[in-house]
């Protein structure tokens, strides 16, 4: 999403790059840069304007201590207005009540059906709640059955009534209906139009007064950019959100919503959609976004995917036969798997700090690991279990019976072999010291590490 921002902000900073101090000049040179991108983005002029002035001031008023070159000290200044610009900290929505009531709001096409299959999806896997889908969009035909089909694909109840025409009567029949069966969570999912009239508008408040819920989002495609804020700001002033939901942010975006909606609404964004899939869902955490913008990527959010991975039973297996050496094809199918649950994998190397820029203009597909699972699986169970008994012949078989070429036979079972090297002086501290010391050497060469 960020990643045309980055290269600019990047641009920008070189200016100061070689500087021994922090004057007027080169400051402003280098924020001239950095508005210049903001305002690429889609950011409000005005939200660009006061970044902007905010980062000179408080530049132009801190001393460069000898460790730090000015180029870096800006950065750290920019960081800071930015994760301040786009709410300072995570916000959780209040999902608590006898139902806990949530209310979807926003333009038709803007991903609330969705959404809200997404987070039921959420609340129930990940907050151990009993949630309840309801389908109040009574005019778009295919709403309804879509939030049936998401509901019977995750295993999570729809209300809904076909002959109802009044929204708000289905809305407080679902409440009903959801405390007398134990739903302890109410997820309402609206009608939405192409463009904000007053029947609608009227329509979402009379909603909003039946149900008194416990929380209103507003669910928002980023790609529509400053359209979105504009809309956000309209939708706010009738019916006071709660908090803002950024769709679609895996698209081919600015993210002018994401930098400006919180300083033009006061309202924070709570959640951002990052793909189809239902679980590609994500809270919104200003200070994580706002490394991956200058080039950071984002370590925290990588090991929190893969702690939901984690299998420690699985795990501990794994280390035995690490320890014994006997760490096998099964097993590096295994950690595919895990991998493989973890989302897109473009966006996990994204997660790593330089990798956003070097990851520009790759297409990674979906099903990136496909051809190693085929080899993988043209390999005889003995084989997979004793890698070591695979010879010319076993290859020429193995690469004939999954469709691939020799060259790439032999590339695996040298990333295996890697692999299992790796992982060996990993579960040795001494050797696992070292490395960090070389890698820690390394890095005195390394800007930024």
């Amino acid at each position: 999403m960020f990643e045309n921002l980055t290269d600019k902000f990047e641009r920008a900073f070189k200016v100061l790059k070689g500087q021994g101090q922090i004057t007027e000049i080169n400051v402003a040179e280098t924020l001239k840069e950095v508005r210049r991108a903001l305002l690429d983005a889609d950011v409000n002029f005005n939200t660009a304007k006061d970044f902007t002035n905010t980062v000179k001031e408080k530049a132009l008023g801190r001393d460069v201590l000898n460790a730090v070159s000015p180029g870096q000290l800006l950065i750290k200044i920019c960081h800071e207005e930015l994760v301040e610009l786009m709410g300072g900290n995570e916000v959780e929505i209040n999902y608590q009540g006898n139902p806990g009531i949530i209310l979807m709001s926003g333009l038709q096409g803007s991903g609330k059906t969705t959404f809200s299959g997404k987070l039921s999806n959420y609340l129930k896997n990940k907050k151990g709640k009993n949630p309840l889908l309801v389908a109040c969009d009574v005019y778009r035909p295919a709403a309804i059955d879509q939030l049936h089909v998401l509901g019977e694909q995750l295993g999570i109840e729809v209300y809904s009534n076909k002959e109802e025409k009044d929204p708000v009567k289905i809305a407080k029949d679902a409440i009903q209906f959801a405390r007398s069966n134990s739903f302890n969570v109410v997820i309402i999912d609206t009608a939405g139009r192409l463009a904000v009239d007053e029947q609608m508008m009227q329509e979402i408040e009379d909603v909003k007064n039946a149900v008194q819920p416990t929380e209103t989002l507003f669910v928002v495609d980023a790609m529509t950019g400053q359209d979105a804020v504009n809309t956000a700001k309209t939708f706010n002033e009738r019916i006071n959100f709660d908090g803002v939901v950024l769709t679609k942010l895996d698209g081919d975006t600015r993210g002018g919503a994401a930098l400006s909606i919180k300083a033009i609404v006061n309202k924070p964004i709570k959640f951002v959609g990052t793909g189809e899939k239902m679980d590609a869902l994500d809270v919104f955490y200003p200070a994580r976004m706002a490394d991956r913008i200058l080039g950071k990527g984002d370590i925290v959010s990588l090991v929190e995917k893969a702690q939901e991975q984690f299998d420690e039973e699985e795990a501990r297996k794994l280390q035995k036969k690490i320890k014994k050496n006997t760490f096998d094809f099964n097993d590096f199918m295994s950690q595919i798997q895990q991998v493989k649950k973890m989302g897109n994998v473009k966006d996990l190397m994204g997660m790593l700090p330089g990798m956003g820029k070097a990851m520009k203009g790759v297409d990674i597909d979906d099903d990136a690991f496909k051809h190693i699972e085929a080899i993988i699986y043209s390999m005889t169970p003995k084989e997979r279990e004793h890698p070591d008994i695979i010879n010319g012949p076993r290859k020429n078989r193995i690469a004939k019976g999954s469709g691939r070429n020799i060259q790439e036979v032999n590339k695996l079972l040298k990333q295996f072999n890697d692999t299992k090297k790796m992982m060996k002086m990993m579960s040795n501290p001494k050797q696992m010291r070292q490395m960090m010391k070389q890698m820690k050497g390394m890095g005195g060469g390394m800007p930024g590490v």
